[in-house]
């Protein structure tokens, strides 16, 4: 499905090289102040070819707003921003039609859709980028208003913790190339989420896995808690506020938040579309052939994700805090 989130709501729609994508976001409280500027500095940090490793490819990326905002504030009523698509090449996807790529969902799309499939741009990696970051804004404020604060950054690109020589790697392979992403939040409160399947760690996980190429998420010590003892690993509370001594959680426990810093790691696999010369099954021919990605793209999309999965993560937390007001409404 297209949508996530119970009262903070999130809808996306439209197609990489169509005439343009959007997203609806419901649920969010009137009268919160909303223009274009509030955008311009995430998408600026979201765009490719601003930076080595991003694809040349650039768009405007200037939000436009169909409903719920007037005067600048917003209205309480759904919000549908759209940005248009100006810059696309669809001839370099319509000449490999018959070729899926490898790392790529061409292969599954076509059988799960019987061919009907949008094949331009098959990764809808532009899509998904763009529309997770427009939202950033509107959670960022609403998490402002309890005093949290979402923050992500590349940890190593190609297991270098220089970046540029993880990057160098890649360039000198004529490859792509992978990445590990972290996220930390200051200021929650102790008791968001709820125990089994709606724990912070579930729903974060459900949303962040919608983010094009994560392969994996871990939070606080992650797998290395599989190589400590119980006694090394656990957390000792310190105080009333819940502040622990250390933090091997990454500030869930039992599913809900405990006050202290929340810190995840994500995995970003390589970019799949790869100049390197590749072995794939041609349908038409039912042969195989050795073919090369060629066109646009990201040689490591590590790059381009930070800025999206604090969007990702902010509109998760603004739909908890939402949540958690509803039930104590309800009590």
């Amino acid at each position: 499905m297209n949508s996530f989130g119970r009262i903070f709501r999130v809808t996306i729609f439209g197609e990489s090289h169509g005439e343009s994508v959007g997203v609806n976001i419901d649920g969010c409280p009137a009268g919160l102040p909303l223009t274009v500027d509030d955008f311009m500095t995430d998408i600026e940090r979201r765009k490719g070819g601003m930076q080595k490793g991003t694809t040349p490819r650039k768009e405007d990326d200037i939000p436009i707003f169909k409903t719920g905002v007037f005067n600048n504030k917003t209205t309480g009523a759904p919000i549908t921003i759209l940005f248009d698509n100006k810059n696309t090449r669809s001839g370099d996807y319509e000449k490999q039609r018959a070729v899926p790529r490898p790392g790529h969902a061409d292969f599954v799309a076509h059988q799960k859709f019987g061919g009907f499939e949008d094949f331009r741009g098959r990764s809808f990696q532009w899509t998904a980028y763009r529309l997770s970051g427009s939202c950033r804004c509107n959670c960022q404020k609403l998490l402002a208003l309890q005093q949290s604060e979402v923050k992500a950054s590349i940890l190593e690109i190609g297991g270098e913790a220089d970046l540029d020589k993880g990057l160098q790697k890649a360039i000198d392979a004529k490859d792509t190339i992978g990445g590990i992403v972290e996220c930390r939040v200051n200021g929650l409160p102790i008791g968001l989420g709820e125990p089994f399947f709606d724990s912070v760690e579930s729903v974060l996980g459900h949303a962040v896995f919608a983010i094009p190429a994560v392969r994996g998420i871990e939070f606080g010590t992650g797998f290395a808690a599989a190589r400590m003892f119980g006694s090394e690993h656990n957390d000792a509370i310190e105080d009333n506020s819940g502040k622990t001594r250390t933090n091997h959680a990454g500030g869930v426990v039992g599913g809900i938040t405990n006050g202290n810093e929340l810190v995840f790691r994500i995995a970003i696999k390589p970019t799949s579309s790869t100049p390197k010369e590749q072995v794939t099954l041609n349908w038409e021919t039912g042969e195989q052939e050795t073919f090369s990605v060629k066109g646009r793209h990201d040689l490591c999309i590590a790059l381009r994700v930070p800025v999206v999965l604090e969007a990702v993560t902010a509109f998760v937390l603004a739909d908890l805090f939402m949540l958690q007001q509803h039930i104590k409404r309800i009590i």
